[in-house]
């Protein structure tokens, strides 16, 4: 008798591309965004280091910046979860048109206000920059507290821990944070796996949003001050 089998017949050994898997098509785990937005142009941006004084408001650029970015966060998100933002006026001022236009109301958060400069405040960044110290607050910040301030180990350590608050209360969602632009740097650093000590090359400029993703308590960086179209879900 022959052992030959018919075209079409599968023998016991003759399993390769024919046996289906048992096991279920697993689901990839949601992705949180993180969209982190630095606070609009004031009257002070760039020439002082004005921390934490209070009163100080958008300049009217800033105002123009505010509700530019407000028109594209809508477009890519018109119903984040939530809206955080920096006890500042400057921040909560640059959150407003956003949370007008999504019908979501503000919530702060402490752990996004500036830096505290301590005996720095308000004084001119030309003057700062003359100063011995004003080296190590660029080559080796992990290292700089400010007089009678705050350090930027503990900026960058409050900034991560939001982003593990975001991750664990709104997973799969989009939450918008407004903020200043070193607690952005700092945390945009710690994501991409950079020392402190090299955050100072990363820019974030008034008004642009800057995303981190979150997948499985995972952060990536999707972008960097951006001014182009804003990306939707990535995975």
């Amino acid at each position: 008798m022959s052992n030959a089998t018919s075209p079409g017949t599968s023998t016991p050994s003759d399993k390769s591309g024919e046996e289906q898997s048992d096991t279920p098509t697993q689901t990839p785990p949601p992705q949180t965004l993180l969209v982190l937005v630095r606070h609009g142009r004031t009257p002070t941006t760039g020439s002082v280091l004005p921390g934490r004084t209070p009163g100080l408001h958008l300049s009217p650029e800033g105002q123009i910046e505010a509700a530019a970015t407000a028109q594209r966060l809508l477009s890519a998100y018109p119903t984040p979860a939530a809206i955080y933002s920096s006890p500042m006026e400057r921040a909560l001022e640059t959150a407003e048109p956003y949370s007008v236009l999504s019908k979501v109301a503000v919530e702060v958060n402490e752990a996004l206000v500036e830096c505290e400069f301590g005996d720095w405040t308000g004084r001119e960044l030309k003057e700062l920059a003359q100063l011995p110290e004003w080296r190590m607050v660029q080559s080796q910040p992990s290292r700089f507290r400010f007089p009678s301030g705050e350090s930027f180990a503990e900026m960058s350590a409050r900034m991560t821990g939001f982003l593990a608050m975001v991750s664990e209360r709104h997973p799969g969602s989009v939450v918008v944070a407004y903020s200043h632009a070193d607690p952005i740097k700092a945390l945009v650093a710690d994501v991409l796996g950079l020392h402190l000590d090299l955050f100072q090359r990363i820019i974030i400029s008034t008004a642009t949003p800057s995303i981190i993703g979150i997948v499985d308590g995972s952060p990536s960086i999707l972008s960097v001050n951006t001014s182009a179209t804003l990306p939707g879900k990535v995975f």
